[in-house]
């Protein structure tokens, strides 16, 4: 497959990561003006960039740990999870079932590995959903607990003030984890190990593009329809999301930020009753989650079992 193709299916892999997830992490605090959209894209560009040179530990769990992409055929199946991983999230949200690209990606990942026949680590496999699956409940428990705290303790201007704190730290959080799902395919297409300023860059500026199409959608499902939003809510489910996904950063494991901010946020509104949390809205986006992973799975098993019998047929 030419290499074109690949870098152009990255591209586009990084333009939707904006639209699904760097709305989501803007939309929390649309109703706090102590971060302005235009300000908080460029916060995120310049993180998405930058945080990779430091540590890429994630990057290399969706390349080594979960499959071997390095191997013969990985760039190809590489293609192949992505495809699907966009295919699952774009057939969800047309159904109005807004999901995790990050799950997709693992699904889809697993999938492509073993319909390809590349070595896959199903205990990795089992022990990044683990993860993922406790990182909504964290998210959930630390937003029950900050948005008490929040209302307690801090004044108008002082929460403006931790606004501007767990903006930062969500976005750093996203750049040290679920943000290099990007890089991990541009590492896998372009072969090489590491994380380049001109490649990340170029994520960046493909993910921002993404985010100014993504946050009107993003802050309609996170501000109104997930929960009856106040700013404590959202700034609460800023430092919560951070601090639950920079945690599993720290030990290279992928996790979802939207995933952990729509935890946050109900954690916040069942703290002052579960009346806040609009239920029917919240299930609907818990089962797109559990239907995310095994379908992105399929689909990549499928289709990289059919590419490699053509492949094959094609050279015999």
């Amino acid at each position: 497959m030419d290499v074109a193709v690949l870098i152009v299916v990255a591209g586009l892999f990084a333009v939707v990561s904006g639209v699904n997830d760097g709305g989501a992490l803007l939309a929390t605090g649309l109703k706090l003006p102590s971060v302005r959209p235009a300000t908080g894209i460029l916060v995120l560009v310049v993180l998405v960039a930058v945080v990779p040179l430091v540590t890429h530990q994630v990057a290399v769990t969706f390349t080594t740990r979960l499959a071997s992409f390095q191997a013969p055929g990985g760039k190809i199946a590489m293609t192949v999870a992505v495809i699907s991983a966009l295919a699952v999230v774009t057939a969800l949200s047309m159904k109005g079932l807004p999901t995790s690209l990050t799950l997709a990606v693992v699904g889809g990942l697993t999938g492509a590995g073993l319909g390809w026949g590349l070595p896959v680590s199903l205990g990795s496999v089992v022990l990044v959903l683990a993860f993922g699956m406790a990182a909504p409940f964290a998210g959930g428990l630390l937003g029950w607990l900050l948005v008490r705290v929040l209302l307690i303790t801090t004044s108008a201007d002082g929460l403006r003030r931790w606004h501007q704190v767990g903006f930062l730290l969500q976005s750093l959080a996203y750049a040290a984890n679920d943000g290099q799902k990007m890089l991990a395919v541009f590492m896998i297409v372009l072969g090489f190990s590491g994380a380049p300023l001109p490649y990340t860059s170029l994520v960046a500026v493909l993910f921002g593009l993404g985010t100014m199409y993504g946050l009107p959608r993003a802050g309609r499902t996170l501000g109104r329809e997930l929960i009856a939003s106040r700013p404590p809510h959202g700034v609460a489910a800023e430092l919560a999301a951070g601090t639950a996904v920079i945690a599993c950063a720290a030990v290279g494991m992928p996790v979802s930020m939207t995933q952990a901010i729509a935890g946050g946020l109900i954690g916040a509104g069942v703290a002052q009753g579960g009346g806040r949390v609009r239920w029917y809205a919240t299930g609907k986006i818990v089962a797109a989650w559990l239907l995310t992973l095994p379908a992105g799975a399929l689909l990549g098993a499928g289709l990289a079992a059919l590419v490699k019998g053509i492949a094959s047929v094609e050279l015999s």
